[in-house]
């Protein structure tokens, strides 16, 4: 697995203020959570930035580089400013290589649905990230779902995953990942019964204040 390293001081003004100061001088506020145990910091916001542009939503481990120790990581939040777009904080939970982890992973979607390229059906995306358990150094980037084979009325669900031995998932395994429905206009066109659009399911990432 990939990994990245950043330099981090403890950081000694907090509140709103101390974090406005911070992202004025470059910095961004993050907190180091271990346990019970919170660790305020602050890193470079350039190198934050250019590493959640570049991972693109996949789970990396980085190492925290503080007062000449290292410490093992993944990035667990992080909050955008939605008018201007910079970076307002992040969240690192620390890890250990010999603990369990629960993370959540990214789900992409590979190859052209059959119902979709031959029956001209539309493919709908249900979870858009899966909840795992594992040793750190199992944790997958993301995970490859194909739906070259789906045909209309047909789903892919929590249950059909195959993940590597050793990484347990967690997520609800009725939850549709993807699924291919046919489109009402053509199906009434044609004389046949209309085929029920199910409803979209979505998972949205709530935003920690």
């Amino acid at each position: 697995m990939e990994k990245a390293s950043f330099s981090v001081e403890k950081r000694e003004r907090l509140g709103k203020g101390g974090a406005r100061s911070l992202r004025r001088a470059g910095f961004v506020p993050a907190i180091i959570y271990k346990g019970g145990n919170s660790l305020p910091v602050k890193l470079s916001g350039k190198e934050l930035s250019q590493f959640i542009s570049r991972s693109a939503g996949e789970q990396v481990i980085v190492n925290l580089q503080m007062d000449g120790d290292t410490r093992q990581a993944i990035l667990k939040d992080f909050q955008m400013d939605p008018v201007s777009g910079g970076l307002l904080h992040a969240d690192f939970q620390e890890i250990s290589a010999t603990e369990q982890l629960k993370v959540m992973v990214h789900v992409v979607v590979k190859g052209e649905a059959v119902g979709v390229k031959r029956d001209k059906g539309i493919l709908q995306h249900g979870l858009r990230e899966i909840e795992i358990e594992c040793l750190p150094d199992q944790i997958p980037g993301h995970i490859d779902v194909d739906v070259t084979n789906l045909l209309i009325g047909h789903s892919i669900h929590v249950r059909d995953l195959r993940l590597a031995e050793g990484v347990r998932i967690l997520s609800n395994p009725d939850e549709v990942v993807a699924s291919v429905v046919g489109v009402k206009g053509e199906a009434a066109a044609e004389g046949g019964a209309e085929t029920a659009e199910p409803e979209v399911i979505k998972k949205g990432k709530k935003t920690e204040e």
